[in-house]
């Protein structure tokens, strides 16, 4: 009976080997990528999808990203809404509703997915269970989080040529948000202020 427990455990051990290796090598893959963007510019267009594949809603903006942790989403109107951070706060700021929330930046990447492209990606490994496959010009990468309280069960990021082209978060109830990016441009230089927010006048203000 020794033995067989000896010999499971070898077994065990063995198959892990393999295993930790593929994560190694595409956390580094994946880091590699993300590092190579100091700042990042271009469109979105975004699509949710409930559980059954019914369309929820779409929305098309511009964003800019800046490492650590800034960034700027604005999403076009009719549902015009600017999400801005500094990487210390939040803004989400509703021009129809005149009103601002104001909130931390929550510096966990399963709940908030833009730190993964413009954040510190040395906690992606202790956040993640991370794989890869590439074929030709297009690398896509799945993330799957290790703690149970998170944004979304799953998170694919696919890179084109080594730049950002899509992202799909899936959450418990197996809705799906997809955001395709256009005409992204890597390390542009980015104006002052970008990545801060001034109230406008009459604006509610909501702090959290």
């Amino acid at each position: 009976m020794q033995l067989i427990r000896l010999l499971f455990a070898s077994a065990l051990l063995f198959a892990l080997v393999p295993a930790q290796a593929d994560q190694a090598a595409s956390v580094q893959r994946l880091t590699g990528l993300l590092q190579k963007a100091e700042t990042l510019t271009g469109r979105f267009s975004q699509l949710s999808l409930d559980g059954t594949g019914t369309q929820l809603q779409e929305t098309s903006g511009e964003m800019a990203l800046k490492r650590p942790g800034q960034f700027r989403w604005k999403t076009d109107e009719p549902m015009a809404q600017l999400l801005v951070s500094d990487g210390k706060q939040v803004w989400l700021y509703d021009p129809d509703l005149e009103q601002v929330t104001i909130q931390t930046l929550d510096q966990r990447l399963t709940h908030t997915p833009a730190l993964l492209l413009s954040g510190d990606v040395s906690a992606i490994s202790e956040n993640f269970q991370v794989s890869h496959k590439e074929a030709g010009e297009v690398v896509d990468f799945t993330l799957e989080p290790k703690a149970k309280d998170t944004l979304f069960d799953s998170l694919r990021l696919s890179f084109r040529n080594g730049v950002i082209n899509d992202m799909q978060m899936v959450d418990g109830v197996g809705q799906r948000t997809n955001i395709l990016f256009h005409g992204v441009k890597l390390n542009q230089p980015l104006k002052a202020g970008l990545f801060t927010f001034e109230i406008p006048e009459g604006t509610d203000v909501i702090s959290e």
